[in-house]
């Protein structure tokens, strides 16, 4: 396993749809792998592979917080929502690919995703809480969209310039 570099806003592969995984292979697995180790190191609950700079529908994600309770890595291929609830809850959202910035977001309470896992298996399973907000957040990921882009331009704009400002200074280090 290996931490792979997380790429930060703004770049344009976080801005990309990202293809369909056709087969699931070990490289695949491979990356999975890499996702969660990056993810747990980083520290974060969720990851997508966009973030990583592999432009494919895989993310990963651990919600489980509580060091008395055993994680819960998942990995899941080409996700889906196939259901969302009415119901709406608001979390305070961040990003490791936007360190350090939070802000508000509202989505669904629920929903119910359904994906490939990594046995080649269909899997669908229901989200509420810190988990639907995660598989959500990841699945936009996939689709090219970033929390922010749920933000009032303003917002977004100082949002970037900040990641802009953070790119320049590490990029002197």
């Amino acid at each position: 396993m290996s931490i792979r570099p997380i790429l930060i806003h703004p770049d344009p592969r976080l801005k990309k749809l990202c293809d369909p995984v056709s087969a699931i292979s070990p490289e695949l697995g491979k990356l999975a792998e890499d996702m969660l180790e990056t993810m747990y190191d980083a520290p974060g609950i969720g990851l997508a592979a966009p973030q990583v700079a592999v432009m494919k529908r895989v993310l990963v994600m651990d919600c489980i917080k509580d060091p008395e309770t055993a994680p819960r890595p998942m990995v899941l291929f080409n996700p889906v929502i196939t259901w969302s609830s009415e119901a709406r809850s608001t979390y305070e959202e961040g990003c490791l690919s936007i360190p350090e910035q939070y802000a508000d977001v509202e989505r669904p309470a629920e929903v119910r995703v359904r994906w490939t896992g990594l046995d080649g298996r269909e899997v669908e399973e229901e989200f509420n809480g810190l988990w639907a907000t995660c598989v959500q957040h990841e699945i936009d990921h996939l689709d090219g969209k970033l929390f922010i882009d749920y933000l009032k331009p303003l917002r977004r704009q100082m949002i970037t310039r900040r990641m802009e400002k953070l790119k320049r200074e590490r990029a002197r280090e």
